[in-house]
C-alpha cells in the first residue's frame, strides 16, 4: 500500500516552504506524483494586505500575481531538483470549494496549521478543519512552529474504537509499515471500565497482518485535560515525531462544530498530524 499521489497546499505563508519539502521527501519515499494546490484567501481586504490601505484593487492584483508567479517558480524548481513528477495548480474561485474538489482528487494531502502571527496563512474560517470533514481524504497536517526533522519514525496512533479512528489508522498504513516504531495509545475517561486491554490486542494484532509491529497504552484522563491535550503530552513524552487521529465534527446552521480533541489539534498541535474523517 502507498500514496501515488500527493496534494500540498502552498500560499504565501512562511510555513509554505516546510510543507513543500516535506511533500517532495514524501513523494521520493513512494515515488508519488505532487500536486502544488495555491490556494490563498479570496477576500479582496485579506489580512495580509490590510496594513497598507494606500493600494488600489490593481495595485492589490497586481501583487497577489507577483506572490503567485513567485510560489509557482519555487515550487516547480524545487520539484526539478528533487527528481519528482509535479503538477502546478492555481484555480480561480471561492477558496474551500475549489480546494475541496482537487482534494479528493488526492491519496493524501499535506496542510498546514494556521500561524496567528502570519497574516498570509489565513485563507478561510476553519479552512483546515472543513478540508478534513469534507474532502473524504486523510490530511498530514504540519504546525506552524517547530522543525520537521523527521516523519514517521516513531508514530503514536490515538484510539478510541470509533470509526474515524479506524478510518484515519487504515489511512495512515504506508506511513505506519515504514515506521520504526508505532504505539496505539488509548485515553482512558475517569469512570471508564478497564476493558481497553482486548481493545488494544484487537488493534495491534491487525497492524500486524499489514506487517506493522505495534504495542499498546492506556493514560489516564485527568479532570480538566482534554483528550487533546493529553495526546500531545504522550507524544512529547514517547518523543513521537507523528501523531495519527480521527478527526470529528458535524455540520450545524452552515458552520463546522469540531470534537473537542480535534479543535485542540488544529489550535495546539507540536507534532505533524494525521488525520481522517
Amino acid at each position: 500500500m502507498s500514496y501515488k499521489t500527493l496534494l500540498v497546499h502552498l500560499d504565501d505563508s512562511r510555513r509554505s516552504e516546510t510543507r513543500l519539502a516535506l511533500s517532495l521527501e514524501l513523494a521520493q519515499r513512494w515515488d508519488a506524483h505532487l500536486i502544488g494546490l495555491y490556494v490563498v484567501c479570496q477576500d479582496l481586504l485579506r489580512p495580509i494586505f490590510r496594513q497598507d490601505r494606500t493600494l488600489s484593487f490593481a495595485q492589490i492584483e497586481a501583487h497577489e500575481a507577483e506572490r503567485r508567479d513567485k510560489a509557482r517558480d519555487a515550487f516547480l524548481d524545487a520539484a526539478e531538483r528533487a527528481g519528482r513528477s509535479a503538477e502546478w495548480r492555481a484555480p480561480h474561485g471561492p477558496a474551500l470549494d475549489v480546494a475541496m474538489l482537487h482534494a479528493r482528487h488526492a491519496d493524501l494531502l499535506v496542510l498546514g496549521q494556521q500561524d496567528p502571527n502570519d497574516p498570509a496563512s489565513f485563507v478561510a474560517p476553519h479552512f483546515v478543519g472543513d478540508l478534513l470533514l469534507g474532502a473524504g481524504r486523510p490530511a498530514l497536517v504540519v504546525p506552524y512552529a517547530g522543525e520537521v526533522r523527521t516523519l514517521g519514525e516513531n508514530v503514536l496512533v490515538a484510539w478510541d474504537g470509533s470509526r474515524e479512528a479506524a478510518r484515519a489508522a487504515a489511512d495512515a498504513m504506508p506511513l505506519l509499515q515504514r515506521a520504526r516504531h508505532v504505539g496505539i495509545e488509548i485515553v482512558r475517561h475517569h469512570g471508564q471500565p478497564l476493558h481497553d486491554a482486548p481493545e488494544g490486542l484487537d488493534v495491534a494484532a491487525w497492524l500486524d497482518t499489514h506487517g506493522v509491529r505495534a504495542s499498546f497504552s492506556t493514560t489516564p484522563h485527568h479532570i480538566g485535560v482534554g483528550t487533546g491535550a493529553t495526546l500531545l503530552n504522550r507524544a512529547s513524552d514517547l518523543h513521537a515525531d507523528l501523531l495519527v487521529m480521527g478527526a470529528y465534527g458535524h455540520s450545524r446552521a452552515r458552520e463546522r462544530v469540531f470534537g473537542g480533541a480535534t479543535r485542540t489539534m488544529l489550535e495546539s498541535m507540536t507534532v505533524p498530524v494525521l488525520m481522517a474523517h
